[in-house]
């Protein structure tokens, strides 16, 4: 029976009398068990994809999910006003040995990636040899989600790496019931927490499929989940602290920006979940039944026949997919697919390694050559396409314009000050980009309120201080010159201008204010320290 590949009669001829431009991909596949191939794999995706982010985004600047990262990282915390604290620690320790560069981020991000890889090949190795590790990093490799999604360095990528991270261990722990295993699975199930909140769900993943396993009588009945809990507990004891002594700010945040919907739409937004999902899947579905072939017909007994943990892992997938859309109905609130793709992995894993059939070496050759042709597509042709397109037509969040309206805030800044600008607001991409970008890295401070408890010391505010709105964001406007004293406030108005490699593109205004610091000596009051 033929496939989209080809026969198995050709596949297993193949294998026999290779063509010579094979012969590199064979001889890499034979250095998995010898232990180079997947690091040689991951550290080649390393280095296409931050160079392919380094072309595709010359007339761009990092994304305000990465700035606002960085913002929140630049001193360890245990919590900030928008996520737990894990990923504003890898920003932390990464600026603590690279330079703040677009290129150090996206080594970051690409590297974060990269180790989520090497977690789901950890767990890939517990079950298959050889070849079937490969399969399962190629399949995922064609997913958006390790290159594309990936590149935001934000609180839902960091969940790629501890996720795959969190579920070995667990799987371990349930497996052998071992005191040092079921630590490991307590506190980093707690790490994935202090990644995102989102990852209750994997943890109630944990839960679910522990309770529904043939062998939950044994795992129940032993210490390792009662020390897991603990362990989890001590890990998230000073985050939890943390919560109780700022009123709950993340969770307070989290509430604005869900939004309430009907029932009615509640649904809709759960199916949209799954078909999200699904439509992520789509390439590395078609890819397998072509691997597969009429060895389809067997997976309903392979299903039978999964062993143990490949259960366990069917079954927290399963959970992790379910508990949101359930979640998302009772809370009447909204999911995207996006926040789910971390948990992909599981279901690769269990297709790919409870197949009960040997996959001919014809197959990851043509796998992995299918992987570089898209790679070498994305870098030669959809890099600089997009390059181009995006000096011509903007980012919708102005990051074409970052840099140099951060560059004329520090220069007008510095016509009133010697002082370092001290602290910037107004629309947050703009307000984080001067943080990052400026060489005086301002402290982020977000547009306040006059009776916001939250709002800057007088102390702070008499240092003076920056705030960037695009123009044509009056909402913006006005709530800066609200907290703005009058006196010591000069607005502004000036144009940037998106740049590829010396040829000019779009233009946006940016409307400046620069309240300058508090002088006494040439001070006219308009009131109490107003000048």
């Amino acid at each position: 029976m033929r496939t989209s590949f080809s026969s198995s009669a050709a596949a297993a001829r193949s294998d026999l009398a290779p063509a010579r431009w094979r012969r590199p991909f064979l001889k890499w596949l034979g250095g998995v068990e010898a232990g180079w191939a997947v690091p040689l794999l991951l550290a080649g995706f390393i280095a296409v994809w931050v160079v392919y982010l380094q072309i595709a985004y010359l007339s761009g600047y990092l994304h305000p999910d990465v700035l606002e990262t960085w913002s929140f990282g630049r001193t360890w915390q245990w919590g900030n006003s928008k996520h737990p604290p894990l990923v504003g620690w890898a920003v932390y320790l990464w600026t603590s040995v690279f330079p703040l560069t677009d290129w150090s981020f996206q080594l970051l991000a690409m590297t974060n990636s990269a180790i989520a890889l090497w977690s789901v090949d950890l767990i890939s190795r517990h079950f298959v040899r050889g070849d079937k590790r490969i399969v399962v990093l190629l399949l995922l490799m064609l997913t958006p989600v390790y290159q594309f999604h990936a590149q935001r360095f934000n609180a839902n990528a960091i969940l790629l790496a501890t996720w795959p991270i969190a579920t070995y261990c667990f799987l371990r722990s349930f497996e052998t019931r071992d005191l040092l295993w079921a630590v490991a699975a307590g506190a980093t199930a707690a790490l994935a927490m202090l990644g995102k909140y989102y990852s209750v769900f994997l943890v109630g993943g944990f839960v679910i499929a522990a309770i529904a396993h043939p062998q939950r009588r044994t795992y129940f009945g032993s210490f390792a989940p009662w020390v897991s809990t603990a362990a989890g507990l001590v890990v998230l004891a000073p985050h939890l602290y943390w919560l109780a002594t700022t009123d709950a700010s993340p969770f307070t945040y989290a509430l604005k920006t869900s939004g309430e919907a009907s029932l009615g739409q509640s649904l809709i937004d759960a199916g949209s979940f799954l078909l999200g999902i699904g439509a992520t899947m789509v390439l590395p579905a078609l890819s397998w039944i072509a691997i597969a072939g009429s060895r389809l017909k067997q997976w309903p007994a392979d299903f039978k026949a999964l062993n143990s943990g490949l259960l366990l892992l069917f079954l927290i997938g399963i959970a992790t997919v379910v508990l949101p859309m359930i979640a998302a109905v009772g809370l009447r609130t909204h999911f995207p697919a996006l926040w789910a793709w971390q948990g992909l992995f599981l279901f690769v894993i269990v297709v790919v390694c409870g197949a009960g059939f040997s996959i001919e070496r014809f197959y990851p050759v043509n796998l992995a050559i299918l992987v570089f042709g898209m790679v070498t597509i994305c870098l030669v042709v959809v890099a600089p396409a997009h390059a181009i397109f995006r000096n011509t037509h903007p980012f919708k969040e102005g990051r074409n314009f970052y840099r140099p309206a951060v560059a004329e805030l520090t220069r007008r800044w510095h016509e009133v000050s010697d002082a370092p600008l001290p602290f910037v607001s107004g629309t947050d991409g703009l307000a984080f980009a001067a943080a990052f970008y400026s060489p005086d890295h301002p402290q982020y401070q977000h547009v306040w309120e006059p009776d916001d408890s939250s709002a800057p010391s007088q102390a702070t505010l008499e240092r003076g201080w920056g705030s960037m709105c695009f123009s044509d964001d009056e909402g913006c406007i006005i709530q800066i010159e609200r907290v703005a004293p009058p006196a010591r406030s000069v607005r502004s108005e000036f144009t940037v201008q998106s740049v590829l490699m010396g040829f000019p593109g779009v233009t946006g205004r940016v409307t400046a204010l620069i309240v300058r610091p508090y002088d006494e000596k040439n001070c006219i009051p308009t009131g109490p320290k107003q000048c």
